[in-house]
């Protein structure tokens, strides 16, 4: 548990170059605030103290603006930036080391007790307002672009942009140090404008093949016209 905590709090150093001190991200962070509080409202949520469980979770949206619900399953490291108005559900699960900006929504699709909420595996980043609905799975090393809408499940080293969601394979190619978080989530593809690339590259094609045919035809009615000295004419 403690180094779970502080491997959270190291988190925040790593992935923050705004943070100065201890003692300022200890006193003013809300981020590292929520993810505490979350840990022990889902401790007291897992040995069956639903209601105690609640009102840490209550008074943690209250003290921070992040709702967690104590039953979602977090892994260390998490750091969620600014975090105003991030919404994380009972049945979501987030990996090790995944960061979150603000608005984020991990929500749920259905009023069934069964798993509802989507499942972050490790280091993924969330833009803000991204919204990640349903039992799905952002695989590993991914980047979901701010204010993306995705319900179908993402593979791994993959980033996510538009609504809906779609995204592009990075085939395994990082561009920073392996070492560090990825967490230049403004860099991402256009897969609408690739798509109208192609659609374009292919009318352009078809044009060319029916002019080609077209040259063909009119090439056959010229020797026919001379092969019967022109008297069809």
């Amino acid at each position: 548990m403690f180094e779970t905590l502080r491997r959270d709090l190291r988190a925040v150093f790593e992935r923050d170059p705004a943070a100065r001190s201890v003692a300022e991200v200890l006193l003013l962070y809300p981020g590292l605030h929520a993810v505490w509080l979350h840990r022990l409202a889902h401790l007291l949520w897992r040995n069956g103290f639903f209601l105690l469980g609640r009102a840490v979770s209550h008074f943690s949206r209250w003290f921070t603006g992040i709702e967690i619900h104590p039953g979602a399953q977090i892994g260390p490291g998490l750091f969620i930036d600014h975090g105003m108005g991030t919404v994380i559900g009972e049945t979501a699960e987030i990996g090790a080391d995944v960061t979150l900006y603000h608005n984020v929504t991990l929500g749920g699709v259905s009023w069934a007790r069964v798993k509802r909420h989507p499942t972050l595996e490790d280091h993924v980043v969330v833009g803000a307002g991204a919204q990640i609905l349903g039992p799905i799975t952002i695989g590993a090393h991914s980047r979901v672009g701010a204010n993306s809408v995705v319900v179908k499940d993402v593979p791994p080293k993959s980033v996510v942009v538009g609504v809906p969601g779609r995204f592009k394979v990075l085939n395994g190619q990082r561009v920073i140090e392996p070492n560090r978080e990825d967490l230049q989530h403004d860099r991402l593809p256009d897969p609408t404008m690739d798509m109208l690339r192609n659609l374009g590259a292919r009318l352009l094609a078809m044009e060319h093949t029916i002019h080609g045919l077209h040259l063909e035809d009119d090439g056959q009615t010229a020797d026919a016209w001379v092969a019967s000295g022109g008297s069809h004419i």
